[in-house]
């Protein structure tokens, strides 16, 4: 926010230099971007009233113009603008002047005929805001010729370039930095004038009617104003509007803008010829209604987005933009002023959807104070009056169903000397937060602190601590080392598991990859995810940096599908990741923060398949001491194949899931490989680790190692045939390994073969025939009752 020190000026006593404010300030807590000191640049530039306009002999787009600076004689401009005429008086760029940007400006000859300098624009002089600019600028005719354009037009100024954090919504304000300024210094600030008389005999609230139809809107004011004499505003307030980067409109738009810039509260004023119905509703829009805004442009709307409307006609986007059909005209005679407060969040995606983002819309999405808009409706009568631009209404319409009040908050002196290390008096304690006005009270040992409505970030005692703490100086706090007491050094026992999954993940010849935890709401669309699913149940961001960072992430398979189509676009052609991080699950009380859980995810496409998914999860397994896992298939998960997943579980305790993306989610993605993607719950599989390796002798006693092929169904599932080997190879079995899996030509359609080699032994003793038979033909009658298996002979 960039603030002029003039105005500034208008509100505290400074007696140091910008940039010794500037420097005070941002050890206060007002972070400064940058000092501007501007006009400097702009030499020999002068008023000038144009005598006489003839036609160029030799240029049809060309004139002569003869000018009276001020001198004995008049002075010959050649130019091509048209929007002058005689005696109208023009900022005169003469021989060797500077302007705006360092342009140097000489004499010379257009088509023949001399040109002693040239006539400016308002870009030229460096005074231009974002509207465009046509034609020279013509200044009011009372103006006196041969002065100092800087002079005239005040163009020395200072501002300063502060960066305004979201929780301090009170500092986007003239009025705002007054108060953090006079705070800084030690000294007092002025509080703009709010009195004024209501002078008409009409009261707004028998005329107009206002309903508030939705919660978004948390306060709705109204004021009428009559016999509006519309006209340019006072120089003095075009100066601080120019200064402020606002092109001055008229005086009743100038004085909505004004008191934003001053108060950081938006008005609007609607013509109240325009408001046929008298009733004011605050409701959403309709889907596809079309509205034409101030800027002449029309907006498709839908019913996220905060409409004002004269019974069913819209006439402004709440805290956005007004509407084109109820604007200021210059034959307008009665007002409605309207002072308001939204919802911040709405506000902010509603004008990033409309692609229409306002000085009003970019306060109002840092959620004001309400009771800011009381204040700002008797600012701009109070200007009205000073202005005799009307005469204001009895009365004052004001819908605030839900009143915010200032809250109280108690600390101990103490603990704010120990939490700072420093040795500040209670008495110096009130007196800072007393120039903040955070009125202070002090009983006994405590400080009883009354935050007001418009500091909505002071809500714990560690606020306080600061606010003394940036007006006692930072640079008063010595410096120490931070007193804290270890039971033990080194890694935690979860750092130091993290620490084997990750090396059991690299020497798999993966990458570790880092990812955001903030995403946005499509990726559930773009992983098929159903409305109905838990997944979309999301902490969502109060204010995000943007849409695509505007929830937390309840999955991580969206990050790791981003990061492999991130590779694949710079043809990568083979590509193996891994990432720890966090899922944030809301809890259904919503006083309580969301469940943080660990989360590993892998991902690979290129020459791979499942089996080399599931290869790299068994050696995480295995380093983690994991014996008791098992897979299970899923084919209900819509994000991945179903036919190619598996459910993992550690002793009937889901774990996560393995095996490759839906080929329709890989296209979402713009991913043609196959993607291979592991999101497994990192905390459940810390909970199951068992380090502690038991070691045995090696065996005394041969093992009996037995072949089987088996013929099975095709949706015979191989961990159903491990499961039965194992159940009924008793203590004899020592392992089951499988080594093939064939389909061709000598194996009937809808069948395969299963080989396994299976081994027995007896750490007693050794086994004989008869014992490895009677185990194994058991095994075999089971495989044939259970699963329909036959021996391949």
């Amino acid at each position: 926010m960039k603030v002029p020190v003039k105005w500034l000026k208008d509100y505290v006593d400074i007696d140091i230099s910008p940039q010794e404010l500037g420097d005070k300030l941002t050890l206060s807590g007002s972070k400064v971007e940058e000092v501007i000191i501007s006009g400097a640049e702009i030499q020999n530039v002068v008023t000038g009233k144009i005598i006489e306009i003839v036609s160029h002999p030799d240029a049809d787009k060309l004139v002569v113009c003869q000018v009276d600076i001020g001198l004995s004689a008049p002075t010959q401009i050649v130019t091509a603008a048209t929007n002058m005429k005689e005696n109208d008086i023009v900022p005169v760029a003469l021989h060797q002047s500077t302007l705006h940007g360092g342009a140097k400006i000489k004499k010379g000859k257009l088509r023949g005929i001399l040109s002693n300098g040239m006539f400016c624009s308002e870009e030229e002089l460096g005074i231009a805001v974002d509207e465009p600019v046509e034609g020279l600028m013509i200044l009011p005719k009372d103006t006196p010729l041969g002065k100092d354009i800087k002079e005239v037009l005040n163009l020395q100024s200072v501002l300063i370039d502060f960066e305004i954090t979201s929780n301090r919504a009170d500092c986007l304000s003239i009025i705002g930095i007054a108060r953090e300024t006079a705070a800084t210094l030690g000294t007092e600030y002025r509080k703009p004038a709010l009195d004024y008389k209501a002078t008409a005999g009409e009261n707004v609230e028998d005329i107009y009617k206002v309903e508030v139809k939705d919660e978004l809107c948390k306060r709705y004011m109204l004021k009428g104003i009559k016999n509006v004499k519309i006209e340019p505003s006072p120089q003095w307030m075009q100066e601080r509007l120019i200064e402020a980067e606002i092109r001055p409109i008229n005086n009743i738009v100038d004085i909505t803008n004004f008191v934003m810039v001053e108060l950081g509260q938006p008005m609007h004023a609607f013509d109240a010829r325009q408001i046929t119905t008298n009733n004011i509703a605050i409701e959403r829009a309709s889907n596809g209604e079309k509205f034409i805004t101030l800027d002449e442009k029309e907006r498709e709307l839908d019913d996220s987005i905060l409409t004002i409307k004269d019974g069913d006609r819209t006439i402004g986007l709440a805290g956005i933009m007004g509407g084109l059909n109820s604007e200021i005209k210059e034959d307008t005679t009665s007002v409605i002023f309207e002072g308001a407060n939204f919802d911040g969040v709405n506000i902010r995606l509603a004008s990033k959807k409309l692609l229409l983002r306002t000085d009003a819309s970019s306060k109002f999405e840092k959620d004001l104070d309400p009771n800011m808009a009381e204040m700002a409706i008797n600012r701009a009568c109070h200007l009205v009056e000073e202005l005799g631009a009307g005469e204001i209404m009895q009365g004052c319409i004001d819908v605030y169903p839900k009143i915010i009040k200032s809250h109280t908050l108690e600390v101990d002196i103490n603990w704010i000397n120990t939490f700072l290390g420093t040795n500040i008096s209670k008495y110096d304690m009130k007196s800072y937060l007393d120039r903040l006005e955070l009125t202070t009270e002090i009983i006994g040992n405590f400080l009883i602190v009354q935050a007001p409505t418009h500091r909505s970030d002071i809500n714990i005692r560690e606020d306080i601590a600061e606010e003394i703490a940036r007006i006692y100086g930072y640079d008063n706090i010595p410096s120490t080392l931070p007193n804290c007491e270890t039971s033990k050094s080194g890694k935690s026992e979860k750092q130091k598991l993290e620490d084997r999954v990750v090396l059991s993940l690299t020497a798999s010849s993966l990458n570790q990859s880092i990812s955001y935890s903030f995403v946005s709401p499509k990726i559930f669309d773009k992983l098929l995810v159903p409305e109905e699913s838990e997944l979309r149940k999301v902490v969502t961001i109060k204010n995000p940096l943007g849409e695509d960072y505007s929830i937390m992430r309840t999955t991580t398979i969206a990050s790791m599908m981003d990061c492999l189509s991130r590779n694949y676009s710079r043809n990568n052609e083979e590509v193996r990741l891994f990432e720890i991080g966090k899922v944030y699950i809301p809890s259904a009380d919503l006083d309580k923060l969301p469940e943080e859980r660990n989360i590993l995810t892998i991902g690979m496409y290129g020459n791979v398949d499942y089996l080399d998914l599931k290869g790299v999860v068994e050696n995480v397994l295995d380093n983690l001491g994991i014996k008791n896992a098992s897979y299970k298939r899923e084919s209900e998960n819509h994000t991945y194949h179903p036919g190619k997943t598996s459910n993992l579980y550690v002793k009937r305790e889901f774990v996560g899931v393995v095996g490759e993306i839906h080929p329709s989610v890989s296209e979402n993605y713009e991913v043609l490989p196959r993607c291979y993607v592991a999101e497994l719950n990192l905390d459940i599989l810390y909970k199951h680790t068992d380090l502690n390796n038991k070691y045995k002798s090696l065996p005394k006693f041969p093992a009996v190692t037995r072949d089987i092929a088996l013929l099975v169904d095709d949706e015979v599932l191989v961990q159903d045939i491990e499961d039965v080997i194992v159940k009924q190879g008793g203590n004899i079995l020592e392992s089951v390994k499988l080594f093939d899996v064939y389909k061709g030509k000598q194996i009937a359609e809808g069948k395969k073969s299963i080989a396994y080699a299976i081994v027995y032994r007896r750490a007693d003793k050794t086994l004989t025939d008869d014992e490895v038979n009677k185990v194994h033909e058991k095994i075999l009658r089971t495989l044939e009752n259970k699963v329909g298996a036959e021996l391949r002979e």
